[in-house]
């Protein structure tokens, strides 16, 4: 910001962020802080490059104004990204009450008993911004897709592993009861066999009768 009697002027370097083929504008702030009608004009080394408005105008005491520069779409970048453009603002007090319209270019011609404020400005190339980087979906802080798809992948096959495991061994276990109750069963025949010409009891029909229902339903689970 410019310290000027006049007018303070922020800010001093004109950055634009240089896009190809795009018009691109920044703003002049221009600050009265005295009591004084201020009159300006914005000159530039480069006038078929830049738009300004207002390029002429009347800050009022105590306010502020701004000025709108435009560069014209630019087809190429320079390869050193310099930028030797300059533009100059002038200052100075103005009648009460004068327009913008009665603003010539007398005002601003240094003579005996008139102050001209100048003030010089730069133009500063920047690059454009750059997009940001897209996220693959799926993906949280470094975690891959991949990665998750594998590790689910170990894990199912641990799992289904187990299932096998736990179901052979309920089959063994299984069989071993069942060729266990046949064997009881072959003896309690053995027995009904023996004890035909004496009757069977009752209890051992009872006997015979529930190993079977066991027997049948261990079956129908293995």
């Amino acid at each position: 910001m410019s310290s000027g009697e006049l007018l303070k002027i922020e800010p001093l370097e004109l950055k634009f962020s240089l896009e190809l083929k795009k018009q691109i504008c920044c703003s002049i702030h221009l600050s009265n802080n005295t009591g004084e009608h201020v009159a300006f004009k914005v000159k530039t080394t480069n006038p078929k490059k830049y738009c300004v408005r207002p390029n002429t105008g009347i800050v009022l005491p105590r306010s502020t104004s701004d000025v709108i520069v435009t560069m014209q779409a630019q087809k190429e970048a320079p390869s050193d990204m310099q930028c030797k453009d300059k533009f100059l603002l002038q200052s100075v007090v103005a009648t009460p009450g004068v327009a913008a319209k009665d603003i010539t270019q007398e005002m601003f011609n240094k003579a005996e008993g008139r102050v001209v404020d100048e003030c010089k400005l730069k133009v500063i190339y920047l690059p454009p911004a750059q997009p940001p980087s897209p996220v693959a979906e799926g993906s949280e802080e470094g975690y891959s897709p991949k990665e998750s798809m594998k590790d689910n992948g170990h894990q199912n096959g641990s799992e289904a592993k187990s299932v096998v495991s736990r179901l052979m061994a309920e089959k063994a276990a299984a069989l071993q009861q069942s060729i266990k109750l046949r064997q009881e069963l072959e003896l309690v025949k053995r027995d009904m066999t023996r004890s035909r010409r004496g009757g069977v009891s009752f209890i051992l029909i009872v006997v015979v009768g529930l190993l079977g229902i066991l027997l049948g339903f261990i079956l129908k689970k293995s």
